[in-house]
């Protein structure tokens, strides 16, 4: 069975979001955050200390955005997935990287010079500065979906999925009041998912476990 290591509403929710799009039997682990710190065996598991974690067989995988195009492929054939031989590959693969790269990573700085350092430590600059950095980057996702509902391939796919956990993350930032309409009513689509609801209750499930 595959078995996923996750962090409440983190990177890892995109793993868990997939595994629930597939309809894939799986462990979850919830860990604290951040678990190096607070589940120090984690450690002999992932000496990086993050999560996701996703353990499939001998497969061992870190990267949050690379998960669901993994499980997309290795459990498919999927509509999650765009082929090859689609128009939109390479419209597809762009925007499951640039989930990550472009629009997770600014948040990450903001949540950690606003929340996570002691208040010494803390940056106001560059809180500012990655906050806009992440909304003049999300003006793009706008353009986007000026005529369409979905990303690529004109259906829900990984890259939506990837996507969509920025704007949850960026929601738990207190920053979706500088969505454009565009971008509030692809939430409503993303968020009313029953796989994206179905993850949302099986993290709360595992938070009430002892």
């Amino acid at each position: 069975m595959i078995e996923l290591y996750h962090c409440t509403d983190t990177r890892s929710f995109r793993a868990l979001w997939a595994l629930e799009e597939l309809g894939l039997p799986y462990r979850l682990h919830l860990l604290p955050f951040p678990p190096r710190a607070h589940a120090p065996d984690f450690l002999a598991l992932n000496p990086l200390g993050t999560v996701p974690l996703l353990i499939d067989g001998d497969v061992r995988m870190t990267e949050s955005a690379a998960i669901p195009h993994y499980l997309a492929e290795r459990y498919g054939p999927t509509p999650l997935a765009v082929r090859p031989d689609e128009a939109d590959y390479g419209l597809w693969l762009d925007w499951l990287h640039r989930s990550e790269a472009t629009l997770t990573f600014p948040q990450t700085i903001v949540l950690r010079y606003s929340q996570h350092e002691p208040e010494g430590r803390r940056l106001p600059q560059a809180v500012g500065d990655y906050t806009q950095w992440f909304l003049s980057r999300l003006r793009h996702l706008t353009r986007a979906l000026a005529d369409r509902d979905w990303l690529c391939a004109g259906r829900f796919t990984m890259a939506d999925l990837c996507v969509g956990f920025a704007l949850l993350s960026a929601r738990s930032l207190g920053l979706e009041h500088k969505f454009s309409p565009e971008i509030q009513a692809y939430w409503a689509r993303l968020s009313t998912r029953p796989a994206f609801l179905a993850a949302c209750a099986a993290q709360a499930k595992s938070e009430e476990k002892p």
